[in-house]
């Protein structure tokens, strides 16, 4: 299309075209053509609200209703031809329109700016979006527990400063994962409920004169209610942010997860065994078996936040109402949401795939005197000692069996004794790994009964 069409679109008001690098700046078809059939749906609801109050023909609706269906199908075929002339995918969009059905196009932008137009298009995108988080979060959750149920009194190693702290169980491992990204897809269903409302109707920023009905929109759009002030139904994108956040905060433990079967899968660990459907060969070492998927996960992170903190950049000096500015809201929400439901899927694929090695997991949960805090929870509950003095017993007991080349449980009864004389053969039955796991009853705990019944809990949250 030339500068000729993008003028007569403009009105009488310009009279000569822009030049290759005002349009070039100018332009935004290249990435908000993903909001086509947003675009279309929210013409299509304003074409009826303005025949149903008569403000224009039910003859023009019909067929601007008719002719967007064209554009669409046209869009969906991939015959229709984006003009950067015509600026963005409204402007494409009508002007196709207009090639379509003539005169009552142009009737279809009565009562209506560009201002909320786009921000009906933005909010619809974005709500889809999170509709698709949610799908993909839950498919994640499912996956974390079945991998929960099957190893549920599976001893491992639990971890602080990646060094072995107490054994826990693979389930109660899996169930942490469950209940981070659990309270992401409560932050993305808050997020939708919050940006559920419809902009359509404010117009350039102050509403219109013309009888609109404002709730009808809003009803055939899927909103639960038109927003309440005109200016800040244009002017804010902090739906977009809130999306962005809830993104980043969900990244982050991808990226968590990621690591740990990094580290997990390495032959220094021999924790998992991932897929060959998500690892790499390496193209000079045959013995090679890479993590790929795990580490391109790790690594999207920084797409995502550096998508939020662009976007918080774009609107943090924006007095009211709309800016060109906001033209930049796009392009990193796109990217964000491109990576997050790309790593999201990835990441539910390995899970499922994974096989957990059992045997190295035990053989690791009785490691580096893992069932140490047993031996001084022992000591407190039957020698009767202070948990400070029971603390320096058991350093001391550590402190002996490292020096012997053992562990706590290779220590004899009268070595024990040597360091503190009420210890008895009893303390025997704490030290062993299954022992430890079966003794954290309390709630929240590793006992694989605490695990079952937090499968349990989810299981019906799901359902």
């Amino acid at each position: 299309m030339t500068d000729k069409t993008s003028n007569k679109m403009w009105g009488g008001r310009f009279a000569a075209g822009p030049d290759a690098i005002m349009e070039a700046i100018n332009a935004s078809i290249g990435f908000d053509r993903r909001m086509a059939a947003q675009d279309i749906a929210g013409s299509r609801a304003h074409a009826a609200m303005l025949a149903a109050q008569g403000i224009i023909t039910d003859t023009d609706a019909e067929a601007i209703g008719e002719g967007l269906l064209t554009v669409m199908s046209e869009i969906e075929g991939g015959s229709f031809v984006f003009s950067t002339a015509l600026e963005d995918i409204h402007m494409n969009v009508e002007a196709r329109l207009t090639e379509l059905i003539g005169a009552p196009a142009g009737r279809l932008h009565t009562a209506r700016s560009r201002n909320d137009q786009v921000a009906t298009d933005f909010r619809l995108w974005v709500r889809d979006q999170l509709d698709a988080c949610e799908s993909g979060l839950t498919a994640l959750i499912r996956a974390l527990l079945e991998q929960a149920e099957s190893g549920a009194d599976w001893v491992m190693p639990g971890f602080t400063h990646l060094q072995t702290a107490q054994p826990v169980t693979w389930g109660h491992h899996m169930m942490a994962y469950v209940e981070m990204f659990g309270r992401d897809l409560g932050r993305v269903r808050d997020a939708r409920i919050r940006m559920n409302e419809s902009p359509l109707g404010a117009a350039a920023l102050a509403g219109t004169s013309f009888p609109i009905d404002r709730d009808m929109t809003a009803a055939a759009l899927g909103f639960d209610r038109p927003c309440a002030n005109s200016l800040d139904a244009v002017s804010d994108r902090d739906f977009a942010l809130e999306f962005l956040g809830a993104a980043s905060i969900c990244a982050m433990h991808l990226s968590r997860m990621a690591e740990e079967l990094v580290i997990w899968s390495s032959a220094q660990f021999r924790f998992v065994t991932l897929s060959d459907r998500f690892s790499t060969g390496s193209s000079i070492m045959p013995q090679k078996k890479n993590p790929d998927a795990a580490e391109l996960i790790r690594a999207k992170v920084g797409r995502i936040f550096g998508a939020n903190t662009a976007l918080m950049m774009v609107m943090k000096g924006l007095a009211l109402t709309y800016s060109k500015d906001m033209q930049e809201d796009k392009e990193q929400v796109f990217d964000a949401a491109d990576n997050l439901m790309l790593a999201l899927a990835a990441m539910e694929g390995m899970v499922r795939d994974m096989t957990a090695n059992r045997e190295s997991l035990a053989a690791a949960a009785g490691s580096g005197f893992s069932t140490a805090t047993d031996l001084a929870d022992w000591l407190v509950r039957v020698a009767g000692l202070p948990f400070r003095e029971a603390h320096h017993v058991t350093g001391a007991l550590v402190a002996l069996a490292e020096s012997r080349g053992c562990d706590l449980p290779d220590l004899s009864l009268a070595e024990m004794q040597g360091v503190h004389a009420d210890i008895t053969m009893d303390v025997f039955g704490v030290l062993g790994v299954e022992n430890s796991v079966n003794s954290r009853m309390s709630y929240g705990g590793t006992a694989p009964a605490q695990v079952r019944a937090q499968i349990a809990r989810w299981k019906e949250t799901l359902e």
